[in-house]
């Protein structure tokens, strides 16, 4: 059997003196795990099928459909992405546009998720003055102007949230008190909930959700059923899971997938 290459190794977008410049990868032919690296241009990444969950700083951001996850230059970061995943990344030349300075999820227009595309077709240096120079520049424009989503798990690099965040990234079903967790840690029940919300702005319970969040909308855009992501989630009834979905989202899964194919 063949051994798939790692992502990393296809495409170094720091060898390309333009603005920005896309690339398109399909996980089928690599290996989904993308190890930590870091490259002088920021970095969006679009899912046109499939999920991908990246971790950057001290944090866990998933891919959903109609966004991207921004990452700016000089920023360590990694990636998993599933079997059935195709990507597009859209890397920025540091000052070519007024983008964040710190890792988000971004909105993506139906406009710019067709010019990244396009871009994406045309992998090669251009002229700042040609066809694909002025496409380029509208869409940096476009992309300044999109607003933030929060699609993201705070983990913290503390050991002890750390630890808790691994444990329940490797068994989201995991329903451990956070009186459970302290005793597990050596803290006050207490003193550990001011530390949760120190190191993530959340509550511990708040917290939890978002994780549940993160992954459930990975396995589905994956094309995992729902009644198998509210149990791998630990929910007793697949009704309390979309319960817990429409409230952070606004919608079902099934509406909030089908809303995004048709955009």
């Amino acid at each position: 059997m063949t051994e798939l290459r790692s992502a990393v190794s296809v495409f170094d977008p720091d060898l390309m003196l333009v603005p920005a410049v896309a690339y398109k990868l399909d996980f089928s032919d690599h290996a989904g795990e993308v190890p930590l690296h870091v490259h002088r241009k920021g970095q969006l990444i679009l899912a046109l099928r499939g999920a991908v969950t990246c971790r950057a700083g001290n944090e866990l951001w998933v891919v959903p459909p109609n966004c991207g996850v921004w990452i700016p230059g000089d920023v360590p970061h990694s990636a998993r992405a599933t079997a059935n995943a195709c990507l597009n990344y859209l890397f920025v030349a540091p000052g070519a546009a007024d983008l964040p300075d710190t890792c988000c999820t971004l909105s993506i227009s139906p406009l710019i998720r067709e010019m990244i595309d396009r871009l994406a077709r045309d992998c090669c240096a251009y002229p700042p003055d040609s066809h694909v120079g002025r496409l380029v520049r509208v869409m940096l424009d476009e992309l300044a102007c999109m607003p933030r989503e929060r699609f993201n798990l705070p983990i913290s690099s503390h050991p002890k949230i750390k630890l808790m965040a691994d444990a329940l990234t490797l068994d989201p079903a995991d329903r451990t008190t956070l009186k459970d967790w302290a005793r597990h840690v050596a803290m006050s029940e207490r003193s550990l909930a001011r530390l949760i919300v120190l190191e993530t702005g959340l509550t511990f319970g708040r917290w939890r959700q978002q994780l549940h969040l993160v992954v459930a909308l990975r396995e589905l855009a994956s094309g995992e059923a729902v009644q198998n992501v509210a149990a791998a989630l630990g929910y007793e009834s697949v009704n309390a899971f979309i319960t817990m979905f429409k409230k952070a989202l606004g919608s079902t899964p099934a509406q909030y997938f089908a809303q995004n194919r048709d955009v």
